[in-house]
């Protein structure tokens, strides 16, 4: 029960890598705040901890829209009277070259992706301050550290999340919390079922360890980060990629 009585919010748990580590969490002790866009996927994850004997809720959560946050923030508070740790997990693609990328995909991508991860922070660091302790985890991508084609929106907000982690880290670690990022490499997760098989195999052979990533290897290492083994652990971008860019 490695995150008994701890209060965590996990945005995009509704299916992926955040389903997996709200199941997760769940089990080590956490009451899990399921945030996401989509209310079946994100009901039935909630559902699925409750029926395993876990604690928490869901709540609809548009990430891009920084007053829904700060409501996601309160109606956690209400309930629990603490924030202990926030996953911010939920993100989008909208892949196109950058000849052909349009405004609407950009400013799509970076809104969610980046804005979204900055609305959640503001949402709850007023009470990890206020309680003098916090674990903030951000989701970046290998992409967000060496670009990827067709990708240059989801790789300017990834790469931004690597910024904001590292300046967070130093200010807000002297408030006693603690802010890192997991770079994930290539998972499969719904966000991936798109990708032709052949690009697939052809990133099982690059990777060292010859596999792809599984949900459960991302929502591991959230644990690890969230949990107080990480307790000297700030600013860090630990990758999740099976040795891709070693």
């Amino acid at each position: 029960m490695r995150l008994e009585n701890k209060v965590a919010v996990i945005t995009g748990a509704g299916s992926g890598i955040g389903k997996e580590t709200a199941l997760l969490f769940a089990k080590e002790g956490a009451k899990v705040i399921v945030a996401d866009i989509n209310e079946k996927s994100g009901r039935e994850t909630a559902a699925e901890i409750e029926n395993a004997g876990g604690g928490g809720f869901f709540v609809k959560l548009d990430i891009s829209d920084n007053e829904q946050s700060r409501q996601m923030a309160a109606e956690t508070m209400g309930k629990y009277g603490k924030i202990d740790v926030l996953i911010n997990n939920g993100g989008i693609i909208q892949d196109a070259l950058i000849l052909k990328m349009t405004g609407e995909q950009w400013d799509r991508v970076i809104n969610v992706n980046l804005k979204g991860a900055f609305n959640c922070i503001q949402a709850v660091v007023g009470p990890m301050v206020n309680q003098g302790s916090g674990v903030i985890i951000n989701t970046s991508s290998i992409v967000g550290l060496y670009g990827n084609i067709g990708q240059a929106n989801y790789a300017a907000a990834k790469a931004g999340l690597i910024g904001l982690t590292k300046t967070l880290a130093k200010e807000l670690g002297r408030k006693g919390i603690r802010v890192n990022a997991v770079a994930p490499g290539f998972i499969m997760t719904p966000m991936t079922s798109s990708v032709p098989e052949k690009i697939l195999e052809v990133m099982k052979e690059k990777t060292p360890l010859r596999r792809l990533g599984e949900p459960g290897d991302v929502a591991y290492a959230y644990l690890y980060l969230a949990s107080d083994e990480a307790k000297f652990v700030n600013g860090a971008v630990l990758g999740v990629d099976g040795g891709l860019v070693i």
